[in-house]
């Protein structure tokens, strides 16, 4: 006689989850350094280990092998059997993960030969601008079904926040200046002069805010439709409309003062030179007078920003725009000003991307038929695509050093699309030997980035040399010279 058993939904809680997408699974948790351990609800775990059951596989029973769940002194005794249900991890995610990596690679790479493809110089959108915030959207949907199931809040935080931290502290390391990068074999960096904020930093601080609203922010209802989708969700999209809301109303509603920065004289070793950036206005969007950039230079402090701006590329500040080149003879003040493209105030916009994607995993957890869960993907983005475009149009230009709410429609409702696309291709219709390679990539994103985006095999290369530095194998085949 067989037993008819819900089996238990254990959750996971990482930024690289192991994502199903049947309920019926027991999850994976991998911490951000890659070791992986199996994780189950506490309760629910006592009521399994009070069953005595075997799988009902033939060539376990044959061989005589014992069930991972039952004690071995039990085991062979029960005569009660149930079939496991199959493990069907969501490859689209992975893959789009991979994808976005490899785009990664491709423009920091190629960026340089090809600057239409590298980032725009102020506004506008180029291949390179959708980087950031496609990795924003996979943690958001990796959020919604690794906390679909939370045994403890206070435990799920704990690991939430433990996890941030790491990234943040892996972000300031990688970004912050200690790599001197190629043609410098040296390592170190003055705290003073330190950069605070990049990449991982701004994952990390996205990741938490999405997290904890994940944990503690959603009610108990049974969704089966939209609209109950939406009223379980309810306190998370008011989060998100309220980040919106904040991130607009000081963009343009803060008066920027004139402000003044200094940089090394580089014919001398007097004083460093002092520039005067004239402002005194509200609502500018430009490179000078934005109330990012304000709000950086205040709270972090300019020596701690980004010291090679996107704005050194446009058309007042370079000759060769939109690649990098010499200053115009009539270039403006601003142009050799640092500036943090992963500032505080634009991260606020990437906590809105990071809800997005939060919002389309709650989609795979509560409805299973893919033709509902491609309805509901494909007009949320169609109407960010629209309302973005529709924007820019207006004047809320597309720029993605500030992080602008068009900026954030587009490349979110471009990311939808994309998803979309690669679960229909992978998931629905089972192309999964073309994606090996990319679906292996976004699994190990996290440590692809550090290798190679972070320049540290060049650097480690570069450090074994003959004779003298120069003589090295980068130099050999053309790079770092």
């Amino acid at each position: 006689m067989a037993i008819e058993y819900e089996p238990i939904k254990p959750y996971a809680d990482d930024l690289e989850d192991s994502v199903y997408t049947q309920e019926k699974h027991f999850s994976i948790d991998i911490d951000i350094i890659g070791n992986a351990e199996k994780i189950q609800d506490d309760d629910e775990s006592k009521n399994l280990n009070q069953l005595a059951f075997r799988i009902s596989d033939p060539n376990i029973a044959n061989k005589g092998e014992e069930s991972p769940f039952i004690p071995a002194s039990n085991s062979t005794n029960l005569p009660l059997h149930r079939q496991q249900p199959p493990q069907h991890r969501l490859i689209s995610l992975d893959v789009f993960r991979g994808l976005t990596v490899v785009l990664m690679i491709l423009v920091d790479d190629v960026g340089g030969i090809l600057p239409a493809i590298n980032h725009s110089p102020w506004n506008g959108l180029t291949l390179a601008d959708y980087v950031m915030p496609f990795f924003l959207f996979i943690v958001g949907v990796s959020l919604g079904l690794t906390y679909k199931r939370v045994s403890c809040r206070v435990t799920a935080t704990r690991k939430a926040i433990l996890r941030a931290l790491k990234l943040l502290i892996l972000g300031i390391f990688l970004q912050g200046g200690f790599f001197h990068g190629l043609n410098n074999l040296t390592y170190g960096m003055d705290i003073q002069q330190m950069r605070l904020m990049g990449i991982l930093q701004r994952i990390a601080i996205a990741y938490l805010v999405a997290a904890l609203c994940e944990i503690w922010l959603k009610g108990d209802d049974h969704v089966t439709s939209q609209l109950a989708l939406l009223r379980k969700y309810q306190f998370q999209l008011l989060a998100a409309s309220v980040l919106t809301v904040i991130y607009i109303f000081l963009l343009y509603g803060l008066y920027v003062p004139t402000w003044q920065y200094q940089i090394p004289d580089a014919t001398s070793s007097s004083a460093p030179k002092t520039f005067s950036v004239k402002c005194g206005v509200r609502g500018d969007t430009g490179p000078a007078c934005n109330v990012v950039g304000m709000i950086d230079r205040k709270i972090l402090g300019i020596q701690h920003l980004y010291r090679k701006p996107v704005f050194e590329r446009t058309k007042q500040c370079s000759i060769n725009s939109p690649d990098y080149g010499p200053l115009p003879s009539d270039a403006p003040a601003w142009c050799q000003a640092p500036f943090e493209p992963e500032g505080l105030l634009s991260s606020v916009m990437a906590m809105v991307t990071c809800f997005v994607g939060l919002h389309y995993g709650h989609i795979i957890v509560h409805f299973k038929d893919h033709a509902d869960r491609i309805r509901l993907w494909l007009i949320p983005s169609s109407a960010f695509l629209v309302l973005g475009l529709a924007l820019d149009i207006f004047g809320m230009h597309i720029n993605k050093a500030l992080y602008t709410f068009s900026y954030m429609c587009v490349t979110a409702g471009a990311a939808g699309f994309l998803f979309a696309g690669i679960y229909l291709l992978v998931d629905i219709y089972g192309y999964q030997r073309m994606t090996l390679v990319l679906e292996w990539m976004g699994k190990h994103a996290l440590v692809i980035y550090i290798l190679a985006a972070c320049n540290l095999i060049p650097v480690v290369i570069q450090g074994f040399y003959w004779k003298q530095p120069p003589n090295n194998i980068l130099s050999l085949i053309g790079i770092g010279r």
